[in-house]
């Protein structure tokens, strides 16, 4: 019997590296049975870097976020139940590792980085008129929207779909760590730079 602390029992954390050095120190993959602090950080403000990188990705997909300016697409009505979700949260990681044959929170680590955007639009107000310019995005934003991302493109392919939610997040994931355009949290990462660049 092994002495060492895997996630759900099977996978070991202490192999997964984040590759993006502006990353490295707010993707937290330190050991840990079960992804779950039941609050424990949220009244302290940044201590987001302090959850694990699973529950942060579990809890994302409860409440995905709103998609468009002023609520226009909402996931309010979206939450359920948190040992349900890490049920399916261990189910996709079982078809991940069987798909590609690695440690499926690489996989998570990897998507991640492929989603996070260098760059971003911000709005002001310049006399008249509402200017637009690029800014760099810090590296805890750059988590939360990579994030954020991948969970509505994860929600927007389950909508009338007969694929399990289980597979769903698994072809997400495995697309998006391959940098395949044709994940959402890729795409959007394209979009928005290329809105940067334009606005430059």
């Amino acid at each position: 019997m092994t002495d060492k602390i895997l996630l759900f029992n099977r996978w070991d954390l202490s192999e997964v590296r984040v590759e993006d050095p502006g990353l490295k120190n707010h993707i937290n993959v330190k050991p840990i049975i079960i992804p779950r602090t039941g609050g424990r950080y949220a009244p302290k403000p940044f201590q987001k870097e302090k959850i694990s990188i699973v529950e942060r990705f579990t809890n994302k997909l409860m409440v995905s976020g709103h998609r468009g300016k002023k609520h226009k697409l909402t996931s309010d009505h979206q939450i359920g139940k948190t040992v349900s979700l890490y049920k399916v949260m261990k189910k996709a990681f079982e078809i991940i590792e069987k798909r590609t044959n690695k440690n499926p929170v690489q996989i998570l680590v990897n998507a991640i980085e492929n989603s996070a955007l260098l760059e971003e639009v911000a709005s002001y107000r310049l006399g008249g008129i509402i200017a637009r310019s690029s800014v760099v995005v810090s590296p805890q934003r750059r988590i939360d929207l990579a994030l954020r991302h991948i969970s509505q493109g994860m929600q927007k392919a389950s909508f009338k779909n007969k694929k399990s939610l289980a597979e769903i997040i698994a072809d997400e994931l495995v697309a998006a760590a391959a940098g395949d355009p044709r994940s959402f949290g890729v795409q959007e990462k394209n979009r928005i730079e290329r809105e940067a660049e334009g606005a430059r």
